[in-house]
């Protein structure tokens, strides 16, 4: 394969963006973006609700230090506070330039873009395109980089990161159309492939494919992940799916209701009621259900979202998919009855360790997005600032990696390591394997639900992090039965559960470690934040199989600690 000066791993928001910007800043240079799927079927199109900005537009006294202290206050003071300033201050040119490229925002009467309350924040400042936001964003960010001339190479699975005496090489990827091994050779490499919670299984809202391929393929390269522990828990996901109902429902004034009638919110969060941060409604209604005030049915314990106060005509204009969902998944139209609802495994705050540009410890890599910990949202994430951070640092990402590219001259990778990839590749196919991939898989994600979920204890945890240990064990085992080349749909599989599995690690570990409890991080046994032994952030590396665990200070800013009250 040629060499490219930027090859980026990932066709969702954060990558898009991330290739835009690469063009933009030097448009000679040759970039290609390799995605397992499609980019517009990438995960960033599940994204409902909008993108935080402080226009202003609703709001007229919202200001961007406003935002700021949001995003601060939301992530348990654990966000990096100078990454959190970049977040805030560059979100309102985002806007206006996807605007400019013609993303169809909603709007208000006056016609300036249409923003709403999201959980956490001071103001309304969530700009949205219906419930459709992410989908809208993504497709128009991949017409962008067709116009001009990136390089997709769709249907790849990234297998290793290739490197020399600290600097990139490129990387490996497996056709998954024709089941080879090929390398991609590259001055510079950004990581842009998503988030992990996939890991929980059946009570996930991620799409299957997320399965934290960026991250484990990093640090089995040796790049340190930081926060793996912080797994956020979204309030509103189906019954019976765990599909996401998006924040935007509360936001327009859906309420929670237990069987009682009541709305429990006010016990939790008297001010801001539904609209508190997601890891304060996630414990509320965890709560409701573990003390008898949810309703049953053979699907599980839940609680009700009800939209119907709404109206008809508000739920068919600002929540159509929301709609669309609750019928086809859970046979109930929210225009007539509630939604039953429960908490849902939703998204990673922990990532690969950057800098504000997207920069790691590794020469000419980065990250951004989801797979990337800035961290701008510490120990929980706001809604509305995910699409926001892909959208930031996708930029600030591909902006860097195309002024270094030409400065980096990298060692060509070597055909034995293709041939060595291959190899293991095929070894997963001897008969001598005996490891399933469904049992290993469904036995991962009813530990984590069930050890490492929203409310954690000590003696949970070591049960977890046991049972992980032994299917990572269990793992040099598995066979792969299907020994064909083209679309080898169970190869994949399970290259993406070593992948989990690896990750699910880091996260019981850190989770173990960490004895308080912190926003998404709540240890029943460590009930209170505790900011002299735990306000920092963990860092993890892997020797010889073995996770190690180092910390990392928090930087700070105008900001002192305080308590987060609601």
């Amino acid at each position: 394969m040629q060499l490219f000066d930027i090859v980026i791993i990932g066709g969702g928001g954060a990558g898009l963006y991330a290739a835009m910007e690469a063009m933009k800043t030097a448009p000679q240079l040759k970039i290609a973006v390799l995605s397992k799927i499609y980019p517009n079927r990438s995960h960033t199109s599940a994204a409902q609700g909008g993108v935080n900005a402080a226009l202003a537009n609703t709001a007229k006294d919202d200001s961007i230090e406003s935002h700021i202290f949001d995003t601060i206050k939301g992530s348990d003071y654990l966000a990096d506070q100078d990454a959190a300033e970049v977040l805030c201050q560059d979100a309102p040119g985002i806007i206006r330039e996807l605007e400019n490229m013609g993303t169809p925002f909603s709007r208000l009467e006056d016609g300036t873009i249409a923003q709403r309350p999201f959980g956490g924040a001071a103001k309304p400042r969530c700009c949205y395109c219906a419930d459709k936001t992410g989908h809208t964003i993504l497709q128009n960010l991949y017409e962008q980089c067709l116009r001009k001339g990136v390089k997709f190479y769709n249907e790849f699975l990234l297998l290793s990161l290739e490197h020399n005496n600290g600097a990139v090489q490129g990387v490996l990827a497996l056709d998954i159309k024709t089941g080879k091994v090929v390398d991609f050779p590259a001055r510079t490499v950004i990581f842009a492939t998503g988030g992990y919670a996939k890991m929980y299984w059946n009570r996930s809202s991620n799409a299957a494919g997320n399965s934290g391929d960026g991250q484990a393929v990093a640090l089995r390269a040796g790049i340190p992940l930081k926060d793996m522990e912080f797994v956020q828990f979204h309030p509103t996901g189906l019954r019976k799916s765990g599909l996401l109902v998006t924040e935007g429902a509360r936001g327009e004034g859906g309420y929670l209701i237990n069987k009682s009638g009541e709305r429990f919110m006010s016990r939790y969060a008297p001010q801001k009621m539904e609209l508190g941060p997601r890891d304060l409604v996630s414990r509320s209604i965890e709560t409701e259900i573990r003390e008898g005030r949810g309703f049953d049915s053979t699907a599980g314990r839940y609680v009700h979202l009800d939209l119907r106060h709404l109206g008809a005509d508000l739920i068919k204009t600002r929540l159509p998919q929301i709609r669309e969902l609750s019928m086809y998944f859970e046979g109930v139209d929210p225009i007539e009855e509630p939604i039953p609802i429960l908490p849902t495994a939703h998204y990673s705050m922990g990532g690969i360790d950057t800098d504000i540009d997207g920069r790691t410890v590794m020469k000419g890599v980065y990250a951004a997005g989801e797979c990337a910990c800035v961290s701008v949202h510490g120990a929980n994430r706001l809604g509305g600032n995910s699409l926001l951070e892909i959208l930031v640092f996708g930029k600030r990402a591909g902006h860097a990696a195309a002024l270094e590219a030409k400065d980096n001259s990298p060692k060509p990778i070597s055909g034995t390591a293709v041939s060595d990839q291959y190899k293991y590749l095929r070894d997963l196919m001897h008969h001598d394997r005996r490891e399933r991939y469904g049992i290993l898989r469904e036995e991962l994600g009813r530990t984590l639900a069930n050890n490492v979920g929203i409310y954690r204890t000590g003696e949970d945890l070591k049960n977890g992090l046991q049972d992980v240990k032994a299917l990572r064990d269990r793992f040099k085992k598995v066979r792969v039965f299907d020994s064909s080349d083209v679309f080898n749909t169970n190869l994949i599989q399970v290259l993406e559960l070593r992948n989990m599995l690896d990750l699910a690690q880091t996260v019981a570990e850190g989770a173990l470690m960490r004895e308080e409890s912190r926003g998404s991080h709540t240890r029943e046994d460590f009930p209170t934040r505790d900011d002299e032994k735990w306000h920092k952030h963990t860092m993890f590396t892997i020797e010889n199989g073995q996770v190690k665990i180092d910390f990392k200070q928090v930087t700070m800013g105008k900001y002192e600690l305080q308590e987060r009250k609601y």
